[in-house]
């Protein structure tokens, strides 16, 4: 019998996170963000899934985007980092491919580029992420340069949020109306909202919104959790305990040493580790559910095993089912405990854990 780690994947959840961007955004377009391999989930199931629902992919690098190709996906796909050698452009203008342009090497490398291509691009403007893009008081300059090269035939303004997860923030606010200010009266299509844009900022919905870690279910709002915006989680981390053992009072637990039993009391091991992906500092007391009950971890995580505290749980057996996170254990509340984010949790489950489809 195969090892019990595995992840579940829930298409319809999928699909009614990205029914839920669109019911913030009523009058923007969806470009659906499946970079990271989807956010742990599988590239090509996630844009395959949500097919034509989404008006376009966003991705980092064009590997990525053929991996789409490849899998039969024909929307548009947006390059977000951009493109990296002038060898890449026949193939984004074939393959229908859009650049982020951030700097000015790009706009020299399309401007001697043939004019028998036929490009789409994001110019980027920096309002505050300081992180790629063109300054305010830039980004006009590059707009122009762009607008009299042959091979680029439509232009799209981007810029991208620093602290849209903190509602009310002002640097947010600051971004809009910087973003507002650069792209008035230009005519040109428009985008600013992540997930936490189109949750929490609906004067940042535009032309397009690009919905990252909603899709999969996971908030992106700081003191909001996922089930209270009305998203669902796609990824359920699970596993079944490979042993139940009677402890001592005092008995030191796992590598280290260092986690030593308050009573005589029954611990469990799971089949999951830093090696699936498990967070490897998630300390003692992150919850697990175990049989759907909460239960917490205790000792240091393994690279293939966790231990549980089981004295809520005598009953508790070899083989039971344990979520790590997903339905009924929000990804959030691990991530917290373990002092890291639901992106970095999901994105880092390992290709050795299956991933199965329900």
């Amino acid at each position: 019998m195969s090892r019990p780690a595995r992840a579940l994947l829930d298409a319809g959840a999928l699909k009614h996170n990205l029914q839920q961007a669109r019911l913030h955004a009523k009058t923007s377009r969806v470009m659906a963000v499946v970079k990271a391999n989807g956010y742990g989930h599988g590239l090509a199931w996630v844009a395959r899934t949500l097919g034509e629902s989404a008006d376009a992919f966003g991705v980092s690098s064009v590997e990525e985007a053929m991996q789409l190709r490849q899998a039969g996906v024909t929307r548009p796909i947006c390059l977000l980092e951009g493109f990296f050698s002038t060898d890449d452009l026949s193939l984004l203008s074939r393959e229908r491919l859009e650049p982020v342009i951030h700097h000015d090497g790009q706009i020299k490398a399309l401007a001697v580029a043939s004019k028998d291509l036929q490009l789409t691009v994001w110019l980027k403007v920096d309002t505050g992420m300081h992180r790629l893009g063109y300054q305010p008081a830039t980004a006009l300059n590059a707009l122009n340069q762009l607008r009299v090269i042959p091979a680029v035939t439509n232009i799209r303004l981007m810029s991208h949020f620093a602290r849209a997860e903190f509602p009310g923030d002002g640097v947010t606010r600051s971004q809009i109306n910087d973003f507002a200010n650069v792209c008035r009266n230009l005519g040109l299509e428009k985008s600013i909202a992540n997930s936490a844009g189109i949750l929490a900022w609906p004067s940042s919905h535009l032309d397009w919104v690009r919905p990252g870690i909603m899709l999969y279910g996971a908030s992106p709002l700081r003191e909001k959790d996922a089930a209270s915006l009305g998203l669902k989680p796609v990824m359920t981390l699970e596993s079944a305990l490979i042993a139940v053992h009677a402890r001592k009072k005092g008995d030191a637990l796992g590598y280290g040493g260092d986690w030593y039993c308050p009573e005589d009391m029954l611990v469990g091991v799971a089949a999951i580790g830093y090696g699936d992906g498990y967070p490897r500092h998630a300390p003692p007391g992150t919850p697990v559910l175990v049989n759907g009950r909460r239960v917490t971890s205790v000792g240091r995580v393994s690279m293939d095993m966790i231990m549980l505290d089981l004295r809520s749980l005598p009953q508790a057996k070899v083989g039971d089912p344990v979520v790590l996170w997903g339905r009924g254990l929000p990804v959030e509340e691990v991530a917290e405990s373990a002092g890291t984010l639901s992106y970095e949790l999901l994105c880092h489950v390992t290709a050795r854990i299956p991933r199965v489809v329900v």
